[in-house]
């Protein structure tokens, strides 16, 4: 039995409890933000309003504070927005951190003073001075964990010991584990998938959306290898595997067809979406002033037509 914090209330981190609780994990759970989650959480019943399902039983909720992180945990899990990052990389350097830390958030960063792009593993050890992190990614969805559907997921870092030894903590029937060293390339494909289930969302029939599909993958082929990741990490579950599951259904694909039917941005997320988040789109705003400085255009036409429709709100070309 393992000593398991989940820093993040929401849908994933929440539906990660299933499998750490089955594997006889003593769980528990915090949110520092959302009041709706706190609430669910802290509820007799634990009902997720999000996930339409009970949490286990067994799943402790605690309030955010400083003292909670001094716990003693085996495993610190992060599964906050992207813009929590910054907040919880702040609050476990002051700590001087020693733990492991299991990082379920999708996203890229980029600083504008350095002008590069930081992968979160990499923010969180080159700016806040975290180590011990490893990285879950996956084709996932959240309301299916937490029905305990069989599941497919991939944990990566260098050390492929420390990712093994987590893979053991919360493998179960259902929540199957695979192993890499691709950091890297691991969590940028699982980063710009949502932008690219975004434009194969845009085609308005299938065959349309086939040959979308394939050029996205040859696209992302060139982000991973310009980051210097592993081609054949597109090939896996974090690649073509998280790419099929979003884009057969979830917002990122469900804001495409909208701009694939003419409706300019802003136009669709205020017709259709106006309390929907779209990763795809807070992520395109993320690093477009990266890719349009310093990555060739040539290569990622999907991705520069994408970005003009969002940045500028025009009609999207998907030629």
């Amino acid at each position: 039995m393992k000593n398991i914090l989940i820093i993040g209330g929401g849908a994933m981190g929440s539906a990660f409890t299933f499998p750490c609780i089955d594997n006889n994990n003593r769980v528990t759970i915090t949110e520092p933000y959302s009041k709706r989650f706190i609430k669910d959480l802290s509820s007799k019943y634990k009902y997720h309003s999000s996930l339409k399902v009970k949490l286990p039983k067994k799943v402790r909720f605690k309030n955010f504070s400083k003292n909670l992180l001094i716990g003693k945990f085996d495993l610190i899990v992060v599964a906050l927005s992207l813009s929590g990052i910054n907040f919880i990389g702040e609050e476990l350097r002051r700590l001087k951190e020693k733990t492991p830390i299991l990082v379920l958030t999708k996203g890229l960063k980029y600083d504008k003073k350095l002008n590069r792009i930081f992968t979160i593993s990499d923010q969180l050890k080159k700016i806040y001075n975290l180590r011990n992190i490893s990285v879950l990614k996956g084709p996932c969805l959240a309301k299916e964990l937490a029905r305990k559907k069989k599941t497919s997921v991939i944990i990566a870092n260098q050390n492929i010991k420390a990712a093994k030894d987590i893979g053991r903590y919360i493998s179960t029937k259902y929540y199957l584990i695979e192993y890499s060293k691709d950091v890297v390339g691991i969590e940028v494909s699982s980063a710009i998938k949502n932008i690219y289930s975004m434009i194969i969302g845009a085609g308005q029939n299938l065959n349309t959306s086939s040959n979308l599909f394939q050029k996205s993958m040859n696209e992302m082929k060139y982000f991973v290898k310009y980051f210097k990741g592993k081609e054949e990490t597109i090939l896996g579950l974090a690649g073509v595997g998280d790419l099929y599951v979003s884009a057969a259904g979830g917002r990122n694909s469900k804001m495409g067809s909208y701009l694939g039917r003419g409706y300019t941005f802003k136009s669709a997320k205020k017709k259709f979406m106006f309390k929907d988040t779209v990763e795809g789109e807070q992520l395109a705003r993320e690093i477009a002033p990266f890719i349009l400085k310093k990555m060739s255009k040539k290569n990622i036409p999907l991705m520069m037509n994408l970005l003009k429709a969002i940045l500028k709100n025009k009609k999207l070309k998907i030629n």
